[in-house]
């Protein structure tokens, strides 16, 4: 009769249901893990800004039973048994885990305590990778900092990611889904530090050492940022260089481009394409511009501009009424 027990347990072990303790065992040497970069040795208190963070952690808001859970497997990957794709962790913590070792690696000050400078918490819309005939990862993430002291929002903003994959005629294997999926993860974390970073370095540039500055980031909707618009203080035309950071310019094969207007609350189309309301500073590769600014009740101004790698180009538009 034992005997007999121990059978069916382990047919039911085979096929992902029965003894849950032998479910979870399963789950736990079925589950994909997410490596995260550790310093080997703890970081040189001078190598820090002044500026300190707060990550109060990110809410799991997919619509899933399993905080483990992101996805499923259609296709046959080597390690995996069975149909869900799971991780050694929940799926909250491995992105607050990620955003916070991403601040601590650019030299911020990691607090866990409300006597941080600024407090950042989150949540995620959705996280999901699904082996198909292609390995398709979906990846939606909301992040808000705000000001420890005052409550006031900084910055916020949806952060998206949709990737997929051709996992080749040798098939996939547990570690190619892992490498695949900290890709894809990395990516997301980093577009989410740089625009918070160029956002506080706009705010409080004292706390860098650095000049103030915007870097708009490719797939980021911006809710809320700060208005660093204002007089310039170099000649129209004129390229200044960015600051540096870690021996790296701050927009790296990218450069600036600032364009004020008058009046301002212009709108301003860059190659055709609209961009937002004067006065703007945004990043984009180097190259000629065509930048034209219209208002109502003006006659468009418009003008071109040699866009340079690691520069920051001013342009002033005056239109006429």
């Amino acid at each position: 009769m034992n005997y007999s027990r121990m059978a069916v347990c382990g047919l039911l072990m085979a096929a992902m249901v029965g003894c849950s303790a032998v479910h979870d065992l399963f789950s736990n040497v079925n589950a994909i893990h997410v490596a995260q970069k550790k310093n080997a040795e703890p970081s040189d208190p001078l190598t820090k800004y002044s500026a300190s963070i707060r990550v109060a952690g990110y809410l799991d808001e997919r619509k899933v039973t399993n905080p483990r859970k992101i996805g499923v497997g259609a296709q046959m990957v080597s390690g995996l048994n069975g149909h869900d794709i799971l991780l050694d962790q929940d799926v909250a913590d491995l992105v607050s885990l990620s955003i916070r070792n991403r601040f601590d690696e650019l030299g911020y000050q990691i607090v866990d305590s409300n006597a941080a400078l600024f407090e950042l918490s989150g949540s995620i819309k959705e996280l999901s990778y699904d082996v198909k005939a292609r390995d398709e990862v979906h990846i939606a993430i909301e992040t808000t900092i705000r000001e420890t002291a005052s409550g006031k929002v900084l910055w916020s903003a949806l952060v998206k990611e949709k990737a997929d994959r051709f996992a080749g005629v040798s098939g996939n294997s547990k570690k190619d889904v892992a490498s695949y999926l900290t890709q894809e993860l990395g990516i997301v974390v980093q577009k989410t530090v740089d625009a918070i970073s160029a956002s506080l370095i706009a705010v409080r540039p004292e706390l860098f050492n650095l000049t103030p500055g915007t870097k708009p980031v490719s797939g980021v909707t911006v809710y809320v940022a700060p208005n660093v618009g204002g007089a310039s203080t170099v000649a129209p035309g004129a390229s200044v260089t960015l600051p540096r950071t870690d021996d790296k310019l701050l927009f790296g094969d990218n450069g600036l481009l600032i364009v004020t207007t008058t009046p301002d609350r212009a709108k301003v189309y860059v190659d055709g394409v609209y961009f937002g309301l004067s006065p703007l500073h945004v990043e984009m590769t180097p190259g000629v511009r065509s930048v034209i600014a219209k208002s109502e009740g003006y006659h468009p101004a418009s003008e071109k501009v040699s866009i340079r790698k690691g520069d920051s180009t001013e342009l002033e538009l005056v239109l006429e009424h």
